[in-house]
């Protein structure tokens, strides 16, 4: 296992920013922690604080316990001291109320390291917990379970038989996942619907979708759709941005809409395509213990002088929101649909003892405006709502508005 965190080392440090434990499920998991970064725990500095604190911490409470459970506990010989203290960590790191702040055990941290390396299988979405409640951040466009009917902002209060108010995010996520051609019931409560619940049954597949897209609208409108941030985006969307240069396009519209975030290095090229060079993206403000790390613009701004509105939803997230409020902060741009949902902090990844890991966050990013939009999210500039006849008829009001506004620019 060492070998392979090192392996992934260069990989992970290349500030992954897709939503925090969010993870694609059904798709790879480029992040699912912001920003991740590595970290081992066997410096000898390390050992020394350690030693340190062990001197100054009372850990009586914590081996009374354990013995009388040794002493009392009906089934005392069954019990797994290694689950024990694999149960205490759990405990303590849950003690911090911050669903992206995770204890791994060896398979937890050997499952979470292989979804990184590629796809997998399952139904296509984005989810995380807001509000102590297991949401739906983002159904993929066109997976599964936009397919069945799943939508961003769902509450789900079951998976299967099993209730998810007590489960982790990885735990729901484990029993979400599962081989292709086989069905999952979740139970929703879509709350723009009098809190009614829905029985929604998804069949899994494999998943593996473009992560960018692009049409001309109306002639000379470019529609840019944005579904997550992967290692080729930069590659596609510079074609792209070249076709679109080349054709009779002067406006574009940029939907990030449902787009749950990616690699954060990638939204931050992105913004070089809007924005001017050296231009401020985002910020990573640490609390004070060390300095602010800026992240800016390097590209050329082959798109900075396109008329240019912005669809965002609730499942707009993390990168996603960082190229968006970008983009809105420095040149004035309309952003149109909902608020977006709200993730702005970091975490880092450290290789513990017998192979386990501990993600924990560490920093917040900021606009460069120096306003951190977590769990606040990006209101929009026009708030339109898809309602449920406009899902029923296909229609996209919100798309439709910002096609209006291009065009209102020629008048």
């Amino acid at each position: 296992m060492k070998n392979f965190f090192e392996k992934r080392y260069i990989q992970v440090i290349l500030l992954l920013a897709m939503f925090v434990l969010g993870y694609f499920i059904g798709q790879t998991n480029n992040d699912s922690l912001g920003q991740i970064k590595l970290n081992h725990t066997e410096s000898p500095e390390w050992q020394l604080k350690t030693e340190e604190l062990k001197k100054e911490v009372d850990m009586s409470l914590f081996w009374d316990t354990w013995q009388l459970l040794k002493e009392k506990y009906v089934d005392s010989n069954e019990l797994d001291e290694q689950d024990m203290i694999y149960g205490a960590i759990k405990g303590m790191v849950n003690s911090l109320n911050d669903p992206y702040s995770l204890f791994m055990t060896p398979e937890e941290t050997m499952q979470f390291l292989q979804d990184m390396e590629g796809s997998f299988e399952g139904i296509g979405a984005e989810v995380g917990i807001r509000g102590g409640v297991l949401t739906i951040i983002a159904p993929l466009r066109g997976m599964p379970a936009e397919k069945a009917g799943l939508r961003a902002g769902d509450k789900v209060i079951k998976v299967d038989e099993t209730l998810t108010a007590d489960l982790t995010l990885d735990q729901a996520v484990r029993l979400i996942r599962g081989p292709r051609g086989t069905q999952v019931v979740l139970t929703v409560v879509r709350t723009d619907n009098g809190l009614d619940t829905h029985e929604i049954i998804i069949t899994r597949a494999k998943i593996d979708i473009p992560s960018v897209e692009w049409e001309i609208k109306q002639g000379n409108i470019a529609y840019i759709s944005l579904s997550q941030f992967s290692e080729d985006t930069e590659k596609e969307f510079k074609k792209i941005s070249k076709n679109i240069i080349n054709s009779n396009a002067n406006k574009i519209i940029l939907d990030l809409r449902n787009n749950p975030g990616g690699y954060l290095n990638v939204a931050i090229d992105l913004a070089g395509y809007f924005l001017p060079k050296d231009y401020l993206v985002v910020t990573e403000d640490y609390g004070g213990k060390i300095e602010n790390l800026e992240h800016k613009t390097s590209g050329k701004g082959e798109l900075q002088n396109y008329d240019i509105v912005i669809l965002i939803n609730q499942g707009s997230a993390s990168a996603s929101e960082i190229l968006a409020g970008a983009i809105q902060e420095h040149r004035g741009v309309k952003l149109i649909g909902k608020k977006t949902f709200g993730k702005g902090s970091v975490q880092e990844l450290s290789s513990l003892k017998n192979d386990s890991a501990l993600r924990v966050t560490v920093a917040k990013w900021l606009l460069p405006s120096g306003i951190n939009i977590h769990e606040q999210g990006i209101d929009p500039d026009i708030e339109i709502e898809i309602t449920p006849d406009d899902y029923d008829k296909n229609k996209d009001p919100q798309l439709e508005k910002a096609i209006n506004i291009l065009q209102s620019m020629d008048k």
